[in-house]
């Protein structure tokens, strides 16, 4: 069997609890098509030893969003990113593989172990910290939650309750958005400094470039496109990608287009 058929899978502990059948599901598949050798990581610290002692099986995650970058950030320290394609089947709570979904993985454990199988090896930017962190696809300040709910249309029962709440008791005032003091600049060019009050930031990288948006508290958003971007400030947090990161005073992320490459289905 030629090497691109050795595969390790490094079952996240996370997903063999909340999900087992469609881990076993997965790997049935797996087993199915390759030579697959099977890695229980009960723990960060075994998953990464797993990842580090692949030798020349390709490595696939079974997991979520915060497993896969995990994968990520390990072989991004070992600086072996780039050396192959990196396989995920996503398994885990609806809002925990939100980042798999936008990434183009399929979300169902058949279809996904069978692109691990006959997909294809795509490349993809990554941003990179000045403290050696990674971000696959985005990032925002303030942190916020990972992503936003779905809000189902409301039934002629739901709206007539609504409408009786509100008659009975008043709505509830809507928070006042809080503002940021925030100091962002891309490639060396100031879009915004801190005597003016921000909303939130969002950095994402796509098509090469990493694309900025900021949004003043009382102006049209500024956007722009770079290859870094240094934001600073009050001591803030932000989200990358799925993880909260900080506080920091001041990050920089610069853009490494193609860094990496994921296992999708093939065109």
């Amino acid at each position: 069997m030629s090497a691109p058929d050795q595969l390790l899978v490094v079952i996240d502990a996370v997903a063999r609890r909340n999900d087992g059948e469609s881990v076993r599901i997965a790997t049935d598949v797996l087993r199915a098509g390759a030579s697959v050798k099977i890695c229980l990581a009960d723990t960060p610290a075994e998953f990464a030893r797993a990842l580090a002692r692949r030798g020349s099986r390709r490595p696939v995650v079974i997991g979520d969003d915060r497993a896969l970058l995990r994968a990520v950030a390990q072989l991004h320290r070992e600086r072996e990113l780039a050396d192959g394609a990196l396989s995920l089947v996503p398994v885990g709570a609806r809002g925990g593989v939100e980042l798999a979904g936008a990434l183009g993985v399929p979300l169902g454990a058949v279809a996904a172990a069978r692109a691990v199988l006959d997909g294809a090896a795509r490349r993809l930017d990554l941003l990179v910290d000045d403290s050696d962190g990674v971000v696959v696809r985005g990032l925002r300040i303030p942190a916020g939650p990972a992503g936003l709910a779905v809000v189902e249309p409301p039934t002629v029962w739901d709206t007539c309750r609504s409408l009786v709440r509100t008659l009975v008791r008043p709505a509830p005032a809507v928070p006042a958005m809080r503002a940021h003091r925030l100091r962002v600049e891309v490639d060396g060019r100031l879009l915004s400094d801190l005597d003016d009050p921000v909303e939130g930031v969002t950095v994402l990288s796509r098509g090469g470039v990493a694309e900025v948006v900021v949004r003043p508290r009382a102006a049209e958003p500024v956007r722009a496109e770079a290859t870094a971007v240094t934001i600073s400030g009050a001591s803030f947090r932000y989200r990358a990608d799925a993880l909260v990161t900080g506080p920091v005073w001041t990050r920089t992320w610069t853009l490494r287009p193609s860094a990496w490459s994921l296992t999708l289905p093939a065109a």
